[in-house]
């Protein structure tokens, strides 16, 4: 088949203890789903269904094991937020998945950052529009390598945390979680048929703040390894 310009390349995640990528179709968020966080962005953290928004594939950052990813300060913002998050990663297809087999569908596990111009965000917020400007930038997803969900051990009660230039920011354990994995991906799959290749960043908890060129964030959750980023000019 011949294209008037050539196709983007496939956005590959590393795997560990592989030579081989995970390739990435969708990528999904949900968000305030942690109930510390909801207070702390200024809503009820009663458990209201599950909202979500994506970002655009090629937003995510491919990170290396033991890489420190150089990552430039996005343009039109000065208040750019961290947020550390678990991202499971799809692996088998389906749509209106039942609660109880949906972690079926999971091929395994990283460690995720939802990077946020957090003052477009809340400008787009206020007038009821939707938040890309905000979300789907350009590199606003960097992901540290895979690891297949056998090798990921009790994700379900693992903690996560981020420190910005060795200062902890955000502390918390993915059993926090409003919805758990299992329930986001059953929810999601209602709306979307979910296909191998999908990523679920499955939101962040308390502590979100602003980074600036210069500092480097380091976050992490139980078991998935550590995801350095540094934030440049």
């Amino acid at each position: 088949m011949a294209y008037v310009f050539a196709p983007p390349a496939v956005v590959g995640i590393p795997v560990v203890g592989s030579a081989e990528q995970f390739p990435v179709r969708r990528v999904y968020c949900v968000g305030r789903n942690y109930a510390a966080h909801a207070r702390e962005m200024g809503f009820d953290p009663d458990r209201e269904p599950p909202f979500f928004f994506c970002k655009p594939t090629d937003a995510v950052v491919p990170v290396a094991q033991n890489e420190t990813l150089s990552l430039p300060y996005p343009s039109e913002t000065a208040n750019y937020h961290y947020e550390i998050e678990l991202v499971a990663a799809i692996g088998k297809a389906g749509a209106n998945i039942p609660v109880e087999t949906a972690l079926d569908h999971v091929w395994g596990y990283a460690v995720g950052l939802d990077m946020t111009r957090r003052d477009l965000q809340m400008k787009m917020r206020e007038a009821g529009r939707p938040w890309e400007l905000g979300k789907a930038f350009d590199q606003s997803a960097p992901i540290g390598p895979l690891y297949p969900a056998a090798q990921a051990g009790d994700i379900h009660h693992a903690g996560l945390w981020l420190n910005v230039d060795g200062q902890a920011k955000q502390q918390s354990n993915v059993d926090k979680l409003i919805w758990s994995v299992a329930e986001t991906i059953a929810y999601l799959s209602r709306y979307f048929r979910l296909e191998a290749g999908d990523l679920i960043f499955t939101g962040t908890p308390e502590g979100v703040g602003p980074v600036v060129a210069g500092q480097l964030m380091e976050g992490g959750v139980d078991g998935l390894g550590t995801l350095k980023v540094k934030v440049t000019p």
